[in-house]
C-alpha cells in the first residue's frame, strides 16, 4: 500500500522529521500553512500534516501509524472530524457567510464545526482550507481569532499556491509549510490533447480547416472540465458519503452532499483556471522562442509534446500576436461569454493572423536574398 507519509518522507525528509519531532515533543503547532505550486501536493500534504496532528502513535514516536482506523479515514477523507472548505462558485471564492445563520461552505459555518461536540473515538478536530488565498479579506478576518486561539484539539491546516495573496495577519498566525517546485504541472484531462492542438495552431501550415480541427479539441477539452471535476470530487468524498449513508443521519448525509456539490463546482472553477493557464503558458513559451531563446532554456519545455518545434520561420511579430491573443483570451473568459465562441475565435486568429506574419517574415528573408 502507497502510504502518503512514506512517500512525502523521502520527497521532503529533514521537513517531516522536524514535525513529527515536534509532535513527540508537544510542541505541535495548532495551525499551519501548506504552500506549493502543485494542488496535488499541497492537499496530500494537509493529509500527512492531519495524519501527524491526530494519530495516536505520532504522539508517542513523531510518526504516524499509517494504516491505524484514524490514518485511514484521513487518507480518503473520511474522518467524522475533519472539516474542509474550498472556494466555491462563479467567483471561486470563500466568504465569510452570514454570523446569526451561517450557511454551509462559508467561513463561519466551518468555524462553527469546531466548537460542536465531538461525534468520533478520536479527540482530535482537523480543519482544512483549501487554495486559502481565496478568501477575501473579510473572511480572512473572520478567521483570525480561531488561528490564534483555536479551540482545543484542533488543528487547522490552509493550503495556497499563492500565499503572498493572504494577509500578514494571516501569515503570521500560522507555522508556514513551504513545499517549492520546479515544475509547473498541468493535469488536467486533456492536456496532451491541448499542446498539440496548440502546437498544430502555431507550427502548423494554417489556414480555417487547421484552425477548425484545433478548435474542437479546444472546446471538447474545456467542455469536459466539469464532469472531470465531479468524478474526481466524488472519488474523493465516496469515503465519506459512504459513512455518512451508514451512519443513518439524513441531516448530516444532505449537509454532505451539498458540500459534494459546491466542492465539485469549486474544483471545476479550479480546473479552467488551469486550462487557461496552460494555453497561456504555452503561448508564452512560444514568445520566448521568438526572441532566440533556446528550446532547451525554456521554463516549461515538457508543454511541446512533439519536442522541439521548428522555429526557422517563426518571427518576433508572430510571437507578439500569439502571446497577445492567449492574453486576450484569458481575459474574455473571465466574464460571462460564450467559451466555445471564445475558443473558437482564439484558434482562427493564431492561425490566420499568427500564420500571416510567419509568412510575411517567409517572403522578406526571400526578398533580402
Amino acid at each position: 500500500m502507497d502510504f502518503l507519509y512514506s512517500r512525502y518522507k523521502e520527497l521532503f525528509p529533514e521537513l517531516v522529521s522536524c514535525l513529527g519531532n515536534a509532535k513527540s515533543h508537544g510542541r505541535f503547532a495548532h495551525a499551519f500553512l501548506v504552500s506549493s505550486p502543485d494542488p496535488v501536493v499541497r492537499r496530500e500534504f494537509s493529509v500527512v500534516l492531519a495524519q501527524i496532528a491526530g494519530c495516536p502513535a505520532a504522539a508517542e514516536t513523531g510518526v504516524p501509524d499509517q494504516d491505524c482506523p484514524y490514518c485511514r479515514k484521513m487518507a480518503d477523507l473520511s474522518y467524522e472530524e475533519l472539516h474542509t472548505l474550498s472556494p466555491v462558485g462563479k467567483m471561486y471564492q470563500i466568504k465569510v457567510g452570514d454570523r446569526v445563520n451561517p450557511e454551509p461552505n462559508k467561513l463561519r459555518s466551518f468555524i462553527s464545526a469546531f466548537h460542536l461536540t465531538s461525534t468520533s473515538v478520536f479527540s482530535r478536530k482537523i480543519g482544512m482550507i483549501f487554495e486559502a488565498d481565496r478568501m477575501n479579506d473579510e473572511a480572512q478576518n473572520a478567521l483570525l481569532k480561531t488561528l490564534e486561539e483555536p479551540p482545543p484539539e484542533t488543528t487547522l491546516i490552509l493550503s495556497t499556491g499563492n500565499p503572498s495573496a493572504l494577509l500578514p495577519t494571516t501569515i503570521s498566525r500560522c507555522q508556514l509549510v513551504p513545499l517549492p517546485g520546479n515544475v509547473c504541472s498541468y493535469a488536467f484531462a486533456g492536456a496532451e490533447e491541448v499542446f498539440a492542438a496548440l502546437e498544430s495552431l502555431c507550427f502548423g501550415s494554417g489556414g480555417l480547416a487547421a484552425a477548425e480541427r484545433a478548435a474542437a479539441v479546444l472546446i471538447r477539452v474545456a467542455g469536459g472540465l466539469a464532469a472531470a471535476a465531479k468524478k474526481k470530487v466524488d472519488e474523493e468524498y465516496a469515503g465519506s458519503l459512504s459513512a455518512a449513508g451508514a451512519a443513518e443521519d439524513p441531516a448530516y448525509l444532505k449537509r454532505l452532499e451539498e458540500r459534494v456539490a459546491d466542492a465539485a463546482n469549486g474544483e471545476y472553477m479550479r480546473e479552467r483556471r488551469v486550462f487557461l493557464s496552460a494555453v497561456l503558458a504555452f503561448c508564452q513559451q512560444v514568445f520566448l522562442l521568438s526572441r532566440g531563446v533556446v528550446f532547451s532554456d525554456l521554463a516549461n519545455p515538457e508543454l511541446f509534446v512533439s519536442g522541439p518545434p521548428d522555429c526557422g520561420l517563426l518571427t518576433r511579430e508572430a510571437g507578439d500576436l500569439i502571446l497577445k491573443e492567449a492574453e486576450d483570451l484569458a481575459l474574455t473568459l473571465r466574464f460571462n461569454v460564450p467559451e466555445e465562441l471564445a475558443l473558437r475565435t482564439f484558434a482562427v486568429n493564431l492561425s490566420m493572423r499568427g500564420r500571416k506574419q510567419v509568412e510575411h517574415g517567409h517572403s522578406m528573408r526571400k526578398d533580402k536574398r
